[in-house]
């Protein structure tokens, strides 16, 4: 099973990847927790690239190939075998992201964005993608208690309201696959409903 994170910066996608990580791992399960970008050696330099070097001002084209490079890398060389030994993962970002923030967010060509994007997974999609649905000041808000800021976070508030909305143009796209979850609540309360909405997901497979 592949189980993938969305939302705006701040939604607590890297905090209830890891709570849903423990929880599958106490049912008796292997899983294995991931992000994009930053797995592996490639994953590590583009996300300094993209995410951390203000020094450098990135094209938005080649921002997108960027992270469509380090998504075929990180499928190919780990995702994928860790499906195929059976283990469940769990990815925080996945190829959503890409459509969102380099289509609503860059303004690059929708479709050219789609077909790369889409192009990147090497045909392996998400069984389930939890949407962490937040208003985006609220998010934004939880960011100013974080040690890590990277660029991506520091973009303007009009350019985080267009992912938002990208993000729930998606979910109003593709509703069997991308579960909208409530993210202005207490993070157990949110916890446990994507614990039992995998819970079922795991006891029907």
């Amino acid at each position: 099973m592949f189980i993938t994170f969305e939302g705006v910066e701040g939604s607590g996608k890297s905090t209830q990847a890891k709570l849903l990580a423990e929880f599958i791992s106490q049912l008796g399960h292997k899983v294995t927790l991931t992000r994009e970008p930053g797995w592996g050696q490639l994953g590590e330099l583009i996300r300094k690239v993209i995410l951390d070097n203000r020094d450098l001002e990135l094209d938005a084209f080649a921002e997108l190939c960027l992270f469509c490079a380090d998504r075929a890398q990180h499928v190919r060389d780990f995702i994928r075998p860790k499906l195929e030994a059976g283990e469940i993962v769990i990815c925080d970002r996945y190829y959503d992201s890409t459509v969102v923030y380099q289509g609503h967010g860059r303004k690059l060509d929708k479709r050219l964005v789609n077909k790369i994007a889409q192009a990147s997974t090497l045909d392996l999609l998400p069984d389930i993608t939890f949407l962490l649905n937040l208003p985006v000041k609220t998010g934004l808000t939880r960011l100013q208690s974080r040690e890590e800021i990277t660029k991506m976070d520091e973009e303007p508030l009009e350019f985080h309201e267009m992912i938002r909305q990208g993000y729930m143009l998606l979910a109003k796209r593709e509703p069997d696959r991308i579960k909208k979850i409530n993210a202005d609540r207490d993070i157990l309360e949110i916890h446990s409903e994507i614990r039992s909405v995998v819970s079922e997901l795991i006891s029907s497979n």
